[in-house]
Order: C-alpha cells, then structure tokens, then sequence
C-alpha cells in the first residue's frame, strides 16, 4: 500500500528547517508518510511586494488544493484561515521559534524610540509586519509606527544594503547577515508560527507527521550546524553555514494551539483591525 502522500507549500527555509530535515534524514518515510515540497525556494522568489496575499506561493498553492499544509506566522495563520476559501484548520504551533529584527545602518536610529515616524520596510500580513507592530507600538506610539510593505527577506535586504531603505525587518540568515556587514539591530522580537493543514489529513496523519517533525527537531538541537546549510542557502552565498548565528532561531517540538493563547493573538488582531473577529478557537483550530 502507498504511504499517504503530504505536500508541503514552501515558507523561509528557517522555518521549514524540520521538515527538510526530516525528508533529507527519511524521518516521514520511517513514520510512514510520503512528504515533500510542492515546489522549491526559487519558485518563492515570484513573490514580490505588491503580490496579494493569496495569490503568494504558499497561501496560492494551499487554496488551490495542490499542498496540504504550510506554516505561517501566529497571526497570519488565523488571517489566512478566516479569509480562504478553501477550508483547514491551525494543527499545532510550529517548531521554529525564530526572531524578527528590526536592522538599519543608520546611526542616527539606535533604540525603538528612536523610530517615530521612520519607515520600517516589511512583507504585509507576515511575521515581519505583526511583530514590527509590536516591537514599536509601544515605545512611539501606534500613531507613529510607520510600515511599508516590501517583498521577501532577501530583498529588503538588499534594500536595506544599497539603502534604499533605512530600517527594515528580517529573520535570519539576514540578520546574521546584517550584523556581518556592520548594520545593527534596533529590535528584536521571538514569535512562533502557526501549521496550517488541509480538511483532508487524518488525525493519525498529522500525529505521524509531527512525531517525525518533533524527531528532526532533536536531531537540529543536537547538531545544528550539519542542517545550517539550508538556513544560510537563501543568503545567495553572501553567508557561511558557520557564519549564522544561534542566537536568533531554536527549534522545539510543536505545541497545542490553546483556547488562552489563541484568545491573547485574537484580541490583539480585533484591537487592531486586523480581524473583522467572527471566529472562535474551535472553528479555526483542530481539537
């Protein structure tokens, strides 16, 4: 009998780095699960600033039925479930525990207090952007945190560098990167992702699918930089393997999504506009 089949829509390698992984050390085939990618990290790079959210890889290819999950940030993960049209549900917090970082080489900008009114370039409606949000609001003011939506991580980095922006936000390797070429940090902030998964997947899928994800976790925390490799890859070679720095992404088994935690995000979003705020736990949620 075939092993059921699992397509995975690509995010930022940090955050898929499970998931590689537990394919490259054949963790879902011992779990008895077919799991790979539906399309590959260059494919990603179509998406640009003005792209709309659900016309994005991931977000396109979960919605037109060809992957059956992908992760997401918090924030985003409840987003993209309440506006979809194709159903799923939030199975769990990721396994990436990652940072955004505010970075500038600008030494006129050293302390979020310092960010009144400045432009922080990010990608609308991820990570970057909520935790941006958060990182500033309450140091300047809502009135005077100022965002701009920019494309993928490279490329507000690569904004950032020829300074065509003065401040942006990245996770890594970019912020291994940034501190390599002399920029700084303003802020950062830690922030977990949500697995978004198909209607179809059975409950005994997804356990499979995370107890291989929980065992290439361990195998990252017992020797990260064997894995580091595809962290730095989206770096285009500007970043060495032992150049990333741990500081700034750990991994941990994925977690339940609780009612509490969910309610916390939820408020926060309906405070903000960013949820009209029709959902409860349990529609958006698996039990």
């Amino acid at each position: 009998m075939a092993a059921p089949k699992v397509r995975i829509a690509p995010n930022n390698p940090v955050f898929d780095l499970p998931v590689i992984v537990g394919i490259e050390e054949r963790l879902f085939e011992k779990a008895g699960l077919d799991v790979s990618f539906t399309a590959t990290y260059d494919d990603r790079e179509r998406d640009h600033a003005g792209t709309a959210v659900f016309q994005r890889l991931k977000e396109e290819m979960f919605e037109c039925g060809s992957a059956d999950s992908y992760n997401v940030c918090e924030w985003a993960s409840i987003d993209r479930l309440e506006r979809g049209k194709r159903g799923g549900k939030l199975a769990a917090l990721r396994a990436a525990v990652a940072a955004q970082a505010i970075v500038t080489f600008d030494d006129r900008l050293q302390t979020p207090r310092d960010m009144a009114g400045v432009p922080v370039v990010v990608q609308e409606l991820t990570g970057s952007h909520y935790t941006t949000i958060q990182m500033l609001e309450s140091a300047v003011g809502a009135a005077h945190v100022k965002i701009e939506h920019g494309g993928l991580p490279f490329f507000r980095w690569k904004g950032l560098k020829d300074r065509t922006y003065r401040a942006v936000t990245v996770m890594e390797p970019f912020i291994s990167l940034a501190l390599k070429e002399g920029a700084h940090i303003i802020a950062s902030a830690f922030y977990r992702g949500g697995e978004v998964v198909a209607p179809d997947l059975t409950p005994e899928q997804r356990k499979a699918y995370y107890d291989a994800e929980n065992a290439a976790v361990d195998l990252i925390n017992a020797d990260f930089y064997k894995y580091a490799h595809h962290v730095t890859a989206s770096a285009k070679g500007a970043l060495e393997p032992h150049e990333l720095l741990k500081a700034f992404v750990r991994y941990k088994h994925v977690d339940y999504y609780d009612p509490t935690r969910f309610s916390q995000a939820y408020d926060w979003m309906k405070e903000r506009g960013l949820t009209e705020g029709q959902s409860q736990h349990g529609n958006l949620v698996v039990g």
